[in-house]
Parts: C-alpha cells; sequence; structure tokens
C-alpha cells in the first residue's frame, strides 16, 4: 500500500494495514486525507517541519511566522495515528518485524506550499533549501516516535516526488496560472536527494525508496501517467535517472509509466540490487481491477524480455498504482486483495 486509505477511523486502517499485510508485506502508517486539514498529505508532512509553520488558504498550504490552528491539526492529526499504531500493534499477537511510514518530498513539498506572499516555494532556491533541510530535522523526531510505537521494527521510508518531472520540466505553474515556474537544475535535485537519503538513513531508517509516481503537487502516485507532453517524459526519465543515483534501496513506479527505456534502467538498478515497488493493480473507482493472471503477465513479459531471473523477484514489491483514498472502503479491500495475490504468484514463480 501506497500511504492513503479510505475513511477516517485510524484504529481501523491501523488494523488493516497490521493484518493484511503480515510478513513478508510490508504494512505502513495509514493516510487519511477524509479527515479534513492536515490529515492530506502535503499538510501531513508540513505539520513534521522544523521551524516552519504553515496554515491554509484558499489557494493551499503557505508557511507563516508561527504556529495556528491549522498547523496543531495537522500535528496532532500525525500524532494520534502513531499513538494509535502504539496501541494497535501493542494489543496485537505480533508485533511488526517491518514498518513503513511515507511523506512528501523536498521538491514536491516545495511545488506545494506557498511563500507568505503568494507564491510556490519551488520557486525561490532558498526556500527550496529550507524545506528540504527541515524536513530533514523532523525526520529525526519522526522516526523516534514511530520507534517508540513499534520498538523492534524495521522501518522503510517511502518520500512521495510525483512533481519531479514537471519541476524539472519547468511546467509547474505559478500562483497566477498565467506563468511556468523556472525548470530547477538537475545537478540541484541530484544534490537534494542524495543529502536527503542520507539524513533519512541516519534518523533510523534502515531502507528509504523514492515513489517518482505521477500526477499534481500533494497527489502522490495519481491514476494515470503525467507525461503528456515530450518536455515531461523526457524529465520523468532523467527523474528516474537521478533517484537511482542518490543511495536508495527501492523505486516505486506506476507500470503505466514505464516504456522500454524505463524498463532497461530499473534492470541495470535491479541487477545492482536496487529494489522496485512495481504499482501494479489499477485503482480506480467503480471499477474491478483485472485478474491476477493478467497483472503478473504485465509484469513477466518485460522481466523475460530483458533477462533478468527469476530469483531478482526478491527485489520486487507489489502495490496499487495509486493511493486507496478515492475508492470505497470495499473496493480499496478488493484492490489490496488483488495486490496481495499478484505478489504470492510472483513469489511462486521465483520459487518454483
Amino acid at each position: 500500500m501506497l500511504g492513503s486509505w479510505p475513511g477516517t477511523d485510524p484504529v481501523e486502517a491501523a488494523k488493516l494495514s497490521l493484518g493484511l499485510f503480515t510478513p513478508p508485506h510490508l504494512p505502513s502508517l495509514p493516510e487519511l486525507p477524509a479527515r479534513g486539514i492536515g490529515s492530506d498529505a502535503v499538510g501531513r508532512t508540513a505539520g513534521m517541519l522544523v521551524e516552519l509553520p504553515v496554515d491554509v488558504q484558499p489557494y493551499g498550504w503557505r508557511f507563516v511566522d508561527r504556529p495556528g490552528g491549522d498547523h496543531r491539526r495537522a500535528v496532532s492529526a500525525l500524532s494520534t495515528d502513531i499513538n494509535v499504531l502504539a496501541d494497535v500493534a501493542g494489543g496485537s499477537d505480533h508485533q511488526p518485524a517491518a514498518y513503513k511510514v511515507q511523506i512528501v518530498g523536498p521538491v514536491t513539498l516545495a511545488a506545494a506550499i506557498h511563500l507568505h506572499y503568494g507564491e510556490r516555494a519551488l520557486r525561490d532556491y532558498g526556500a527550496r533549501r529550507d524545506v528540504a533541510q527541515s524536513l530533514s530535522a523532523g525526520l529525526v523526531l519522526h522516526a523516534e516516535k514511530v520507534r517508540s510505537a513499534a520498538p523492534g521494527a524495521e522501518l522503510t521510508l517511502q518520500i512521495d516526488e510525483p512533481e519531479v518531472a514537471s519541476a524539472l520540466a519547468g511546467t509547474i505553474p505559478t500562483a497566477s496560472g498565467y506563468r511556468t515556474l523556472r525548470s530547477i537544475p538537475a545537478s540541484e535535485l541530484r544534490q537534494t536527494w542524495t543529502a536527503f537519503v542520507a539524513a533519512a538513513k541516519a534518523a533510523g531508517f534502515a531502507k528509504v525508496a523514492i515513489n517518482l509516481g505521477t500526477g499534481v503537487a500533494g497527489s502522490a502516485s495519481a491514476a494515470e501517467p503525467a507525461e503528456t507532453n515530450s518536455a515531461e517524459m523526457a524529465s520523468w526519465r532523467k527523474g528516474l535517472e537521478l533517484a537511482l543515483e542518490c543511495g536508495i534501496d527501492a523505486i516505486a513506479v506506476p507500470l503505466s509509466a514505464l516504456d522500454t527505456g524505463h524498463w532497461e534502467q530499473l534492470a541495470g538498478a535491479i541487477e545492482s540490487g536496487v529494489g522496485m515497488w512495481a504499482g501494479t493493480v489499477p485503482v480506480r473507482a467503480g471499477q474491478v481491477p483485472p485478474s491476477y493472471s493478467a497483472l503478473v503477465e504485465r509484469i513477466m513479459r518485460p522481466w523475460h524480455g530483458l533477462g533478468l531471473p527469476a530469483k531478482s523477484l526478491s527485489l520486487l514489491r507489489i502495490t496499487p498504482d495509486n493511493g486507496l483514498a478515492a475508492v470505497s472502503p470495499q473496493e480499496a479491500r478488493i484492490i489490496v486483495n488483488r495486490t496481495l495475490e499478484v505478489a504470492a504468484a510472483l513469489t511462486d514463480l521465483r520459487n518454483s
């Protein structure tokens, strides 16, 4: 599960996560954006920032001089989720051996939060740097809290960066909507990600994955590929290349966004030991996902075509291609069950 879940009950979501994703699967700290302000992906991550308080304006989240009600709601919601994790895990017969938390990455966060005068923080180099450094500091506190809630669990951090292709291509609109922000240099992105991944490891996360996804700021892993023009297609490929250079343990990508060139990039990474989280099961409200055999074929055809051995499937995790907040709880269960079926089938192939 990439992160978001339908509904507003953190206890139910935590029980489902720990109950459905038993070893070797990876349970996660669910996001429940339906709870409102502060429980959305951007607000949840913004609440982790150190000395950078935020509030909500009609155009979205904004940096402010001092914490207000919106900031406190974000901090409180995340604190509640961690406390619920401690209660649910503590009352379970089996403590989780591994656990995943997800945040909005520094580039996408800078694209989603506005400066005091209304423009996106992504526009200003100093603001981009401050966001990355503040979030790195916040990771230390976050990791400590999650470790206390799930003692002994190996922690994995998922960094959602769906806006990277647009940031590299220079297609993110300004606050007015009449222009676009200047593209960020690839060298800066590489440096930012490398430092951020190192900070996450230093904070206590045993493994770090970057989720490129596609979509708009604050909505990691949108359902449809965002590669709507040649500039963004090239930038998405560049983002994948840079992500694989910054010391991550795994890369999360939606299968619908991959062409032959992407698969070749991923094959090289897999051969070097980097894991792949394949967004395989479509998340579409009102639609039943394809059969598990059809989804297995979508993976194994390029896998065999590139000469990857079956044993390398140990580096593969299967996920939905999007968060689950936009579907009903019943549909979410169907999607998760299909995800588990695909994972089981691939495990059988690896072991056969």
